[in-house]
């Protein structure tokens, strides 16, 4: 059972980006420019949110403070906010922006290897609370930014260089 623990809790993080790929693929033309400008809004808005959250709270991971052998060899740094909670959860909470069903999977995925690395002595829970709701906020202001970006730039370029199918995404 540690094997699988350790193995979900470093490299199951890994299906998230695999998932919001495939969404992209999917995705129609207009929709692919849109979700590619707020999936780096989003990872940009979650890198900068996560460093900001580590300088004002910190928390030493469990395997410093119990003693106890992690499942994962992790530095003993501060383990708030959780970066794989954080960036998974805005990237599958932006997938779910566009694709409901893949990205409440995703945001399943994201949960479950928050508890796996609960579980694996390198994150208290609070770490993984802090950064599931890091991650959605970072999504849904990457959402609503990228998607205000995108009509903003129909009006002055003009649809059918920027976004011929829009209509579906902003309204």
């Amino acid at each position: 059972m540690d094997i699988l623990i350790a193995v979900v809790a470093q490299y199951a993080v890994f299906l998230i980006p695999a998932g919001a790929a495939l969404a992209w693929w999917r995705a129609a033309r207009g929709e692919k420019k849109t979700m590619v400008v707020a999936g780096v809004l989003t990872l940009g808005l979650a890198l900068i949110a996560i460093a900001l959250a580590a300088h004002v709270w910190t928390d030493p991971r469990p395997f410093t403070v119990d003693g106890q052998t992690p499942l994962v060899a992790h530095l003993p740094d501060n383990g708030f906010p959780s970066d794989h909670m954080t960036i998974g959860t805005a990237v599958a909470a932006t997938v779910l922006g566009w694709r409901r069903r893949l990205g409440a999977l995703l945001l399943g995925v994201a949960v479950v290897v928050g508890a796996a690395r609960v579980a694996a002595h390198i994150h208290h829970v609070p770490d993984i609370v802090g950064g599931l709701l890091i991650g959605l906020a970072c999504a849904a202001a990457g959402r609503w930014v990228g998607r205000r970006a995108i009509a903003h730039l129909v009006e002055r370029i003009g649809r059918s260089q920027v976004a011929p199918d829009l209509d579906r995404q902003v309204n």
